[in-house]
This record gives structure tokens, sequence and C-alpha cells, in this order.
């Protein structure tokens, strides 16, 4: 089996080449998706957050805000206290669907989307990034692109004031800073760059496809002769 991360910073469109990596025969599995199952009532990190955090952090119907939460994290300085609440679990359950999927499936390409892939300092089993996959795919795009998507995205498609879209557009920029230190290693990864349109994403996403196919084919031939 093949193990790929995706990753990217906000606004990149990681989620974008995912879908499309899906659409080859990829299987795609989502740290945000892990990360928010785990942070439902009744699971474990769901607690920690709450005790960390205080009951400001849970919306009435029990579940948390995570816009709260996400405030709190970046404007308040707490982000690796977030981190480190949920990061573990969402590397254990990484490390999880890896086993079973290598069992059922030793031919597949795994990839997982996470933009946290090289600034987490927690690791799954112990082991850095480097152990965890074969191959990085890094998605990247210009700032202005990243920022206004994040715009769109957070605004969900309602009219904004220009306060409003001022303070997206910080927030926006202030995650990027954050996440800055992963533009560090595009010399490391397959790059994939999204900044002109579906139809030449997809083209750049065929290119990396073909790569990590003849890769996993490599790994299996490796495997066949030993």
């Amino acid at each position: 089996m093949l193990r790929v991360g995706l990753t990217g910073d906000i606004g990149s469109g990681k989620s974008t080449v995912g879908r499309l990596l899906a659409e080859r025969g990829a299987v795609v599995v989502s740290s945000d998706e892990m990360g928010r199952a785990l942070m439902q009532p009744g699971q474990a990190a769901y607690t920690e957050i709450v005790n960390r955090f205080g009951v400001g952090v849970v919306l009435p119907d029990g579940a948390l805000d995570r816009r709260e939460l996400a405030r709190l994290a970046f404007e308040a300085g707490r982000v690796e206290e977030l981190n480190a609440t949920v990061h573990p679990a969402v590397l254990a359950e990484q490390a999880r669907v890896a086993a079973v999927l290598e069992r059922e499936r030793p031919d597949a390409i795994l990839v997982v989307e996470s933009a946290l892939i090289f600034t987490t300092k927690y690791k799954a089993e112990g082991r850095p990034w480097r152990e965890r996959f074969d191959r990085i795919v890094m998605v990247t795009a210009p700032e202005t692109v990243k920022v206004a998507r994040f715009v769109e995205r957070a605004s969900n498609g309602r009219a904004l004031s220009a306060d409003e879209r001022a303070a997206l557009e910080n927030d926006a920029r202030r995650r990027l800073a954050a996440q800055a230190p992963t533009r560090a290693f595009e010399a490391e990864c397959l790059l994939v760059r999204n900044d002109a349109g579906l139809e030449a994403l997809e083209a750049r996403v065929e290119i990396v496809w073909a790569e990590l196919l003849g890769l996993n084919g490599g790994r299996e031939r490796r495997g066949m002769e030993g």
C-alpha cells in the first residue's frame, strides 16, 4: 500500500485535490473530518476540550461551538493547547485506518489530507512524517487566492459588510502565518499549483496521479521480487 500525505495551507484547495484523487481511485481520509468526529459529545477529546476551554465553547444542543473554539485558539494564542488535545487522537485514528486498509487492500493508495503534516508536534505511534508517508503532495496557491477562498467559504454565501470581510481576511492571514513553516518542505513534495481554474487543476492532478500509480506499482514489484 502506498501512503500519501496531502497538505497545503487553508484556501489552497487541498480538499478539491483530494476529491479528484478519490475520483481516480485513491482512498482519501480527512484529518479535519476525523477531528470533528472525535470532538463530538461522548468522545474523550470533547470532554478534555470542555475541561480546558470551559463551557463557553459548548452550544445549547451540547455540541462544540467550533467558531468560538477557533477564536480562542487563534486570537488568544491557545492553538497548541487545542492541538495537544485533538492531534494525538486524530493521528491514532489515522494509524488505525491505515492498518485496516493495508490488510484488506494491500494494493491501495491511501491519501491522508491534513494541513499539519509537517508542523504537528505529535506523531502517530512515535513515527515522524517521513516514516508515516511514502510521498507528500502539497497544494499551493497565491496568498490572495487563499485568503479569498477562505472568506468565501467562511461567509457561506452570505453578503458581508466591509468590516466583516476585513475581519475574515485578517483571520485568514493569521491562520496562514501559523501554517507558514509548511512551505519550507516544498522541495520534498509533489507540488500541485491551484491558481488557474478546475480544468487546469484536473490536468495537474492527473500528472501527480500517474506518478503515484507508478510508485505503487514499483512497490508491488519490489514486494514480489523480495
